[in-house]
């Protein structure tokens, strides 16, 4: 039986999942070490919430190889996500990030042996020309933007694999060996960081308030928000679901404009490209919908 609750739940999960731009950028302390201690967090949370709720640690040998290198998949999203925000904005950053259910649309087929809708093509086009209006103008979070859609991206790759093997092991295991690989994919990021970056200095002594955002990070908007989606898939449809979650880039545009002002007011050109990109990104579950509707029919 869903109720009114549920729905209150998935908003309120889909706005810490946007919000997490915003404390990326609140956050002093370097993205990569910033991110480096999210995911230490975020797997000690896990691995307490395990352990309150009986949760099972065992995986055979090679999913456990499995889970840890998509951890480094993971690793390098969070790294391209809070690294455009710190490059560009948190309004870039998510704005790149919507792009992540259209690259899923495309590499999910391709993953599961089955055949790209035409659909999913003609969005894709139509986020292109979205980015194209952004970048053709004298944007000037280019890199930013290039690095959110590679957060986009390796979110599309590590939820499509996700999707297979959580068939299999349950999710919460799924996500704290993940956490742990994200951990050690972050460490091996630090040497080529610390040469090529930072100068050769790592910030490893986050202020309280860090400690404050990246708790708030790792434990409600990864521990918390993620166990209660898990919860609430049981009962909401997997399509109100994802047509919810779309609306995550725009709760976190709009939670930056209302925290960090006039810095995040920007040209024209890229509200023109943003709305086109969110359109296509919320439209698609409902083409989807359609398409699937017009098929069962034949």
């Amino acid at each position: 039986m869903v109720s009114t609750t549920d729905y209150l739940k998935l908003h309120f999960i889909v706005f810490l999942w946007g919000f997490t731009a915003v404390l990326g950028k609140l956050v002093l302390l370097p993205s990569p070490e910033m991110v480096f201690y999210r995911t230490i967090l975020a797997a000690v949370g896990m691995g307490v919430w395990m352990v309150a709720f009986r949760g099972t640690f065992k995986v055979a040998g090679p999913d456990l190889v499995k889970l840890l290198l998509i951890g480094l998949i993971i690793a390098i999203h969070w790294l391209a996500f809070f690294g455009a925000g710190r490059i560009a904005n948190p309004s870039t950053s998510l704005v790149g990030f919507a792009t992540c259910s259209l690259w899923a649309a495309l590499i999910e087929p391709v993953a599961k042996g089955k055949k790209i809708q035409l659909v999913e093509i003609g969005l894709g086009l139509v986020v292109l020309a979205g980015l194209i209006i952004i970048f053709s103008f004298d944007f000037q979070y280019k890199l930013g933007l290039l690095l959110a859609v590679v957060s986009g991206l390796t979110a599309a790759i590590f939820s499509v694999i996700n999707s297979k093997i959580v068939t299999r092991i349950n999710a919460y295991t799924i996500t704290f060996y993940e956490m742990i690989g994200a951990c050690l994919g972050v460490t091996l990021f630090f040497p080529f960081y610390t040469h090529w970056i930072s100068a050769g200095e790592l910030d490893l002594t986050p202020a309280l308030l860090d400690w404050v955002y990246i708790a708030l990070m790792a434990w409600a908007c990864s521990v918390y928000a993620f166990s209660v989606s898990i919860n609430l898939s049981k009962r909401l449809s997997v399509f109100f679901i994802q047509l919810t979650l779309n609306l995550e880039p725009v709760y976190g545009i709009i939670l930056a404009l209302l925290v960090f002002g006039q810095q995040e007011v920007m040209d024209v050109h890229f509200y023109i490209g943003t709305l086109i990109i969110l359109s296509a990104v919320i439209a698609y579950p409902f083409l989807k919908k359609k398409t699937k509707s017009e098929i069962s029919l034949v």
